[in-house]
């Protein structure tokens, strides 16, 4: 099978928020779809492993907020490189605001919002897909949505190559593996992404 064809399927990129016990947290995620209009709802997978996915499979309330073609990689690097677990995603972040569940959402760089309270949850394996009834949903600006193929393109820094490296290099964040031998349930320790998404180098 080849895995790049996945590539080709066009993803936006989105900032997915939850809070629980006076914690909030967030996650960046690709998967986010209207899966019908009567009534509103959205479907998204999340990973297992993030924090974000765990608060929503309790407490069945979330954000999502849109992110658009302004965003500059400490977005990312804020919300997709690092464990809501031991840090705060949100300490000096303040472009955001609280919609009437209680959640952040982020106003920085973002198109849209939505808030979303989880109908039903499928264990897909590594993920979790929620599909969830939408209670609010508000333009914010008119840019363009950052769609995937965008920040491949454009956002995301270019790896430094190293001579001589040997190993395997995530084609997602950058991440590399040194090793001649990558183990097949090998799983990114920066964006979660599992050994089919790395090539040799």
């Amino acid at each position: 099978m080849d895995n790049s064809a996945f590539f080709k399927i066009g993803y936006g990129l989105y900032v997915l928020t939850a809070a629980e016990n006076g914690k909030d947290n967030g996650c960046i995620v690709n998967t986010v779809i209207q899966a019908t209009n009567t009534p509103n709802r959205l479907a998204l997978a999340v990973n297992k492993q993030n924090y974000t996915c765990e608060m929503i499979s309790h407490t069945k309330q979330f954000n999502i907020s849109v992110l658009c073609e302004g965003t500059d990689f400490n977005m990312f690097k804020r919300f997709g490189f690092q464990s809501g677990k031991d840090t705060n995603k949100f300490e000096g972040f303040n472009d955001v605001k609280r919609s009437e569940n209680g959640v952040y959402y982020v106003t920085k760089t973002t198109n849209a919002y939505f808030s979303g309270n989880v109908t039903n949850e499928i264990d897909m394996g590594t993920h979790l897909l929620f599909t969830a009834d939408v209670l609010e949903a508000e333009v914010l600006s008119e840019r363009e949505t950052v769609t995937y193929t965008y920040y491949q393109d454009h956002i995301k820094p270019k790896p430094e190559e190293k001579k001589a490296a040997k190993g395997w290099r995530c084609k997602i964040c950058g991440y590399v593996y040194e090793g001649e031998e990558l183990p097949e349930d090998f799983v990114c320790p920066i964006c979660k992404h599992p050994a089919s998404d790395f090539e040799r180098i």
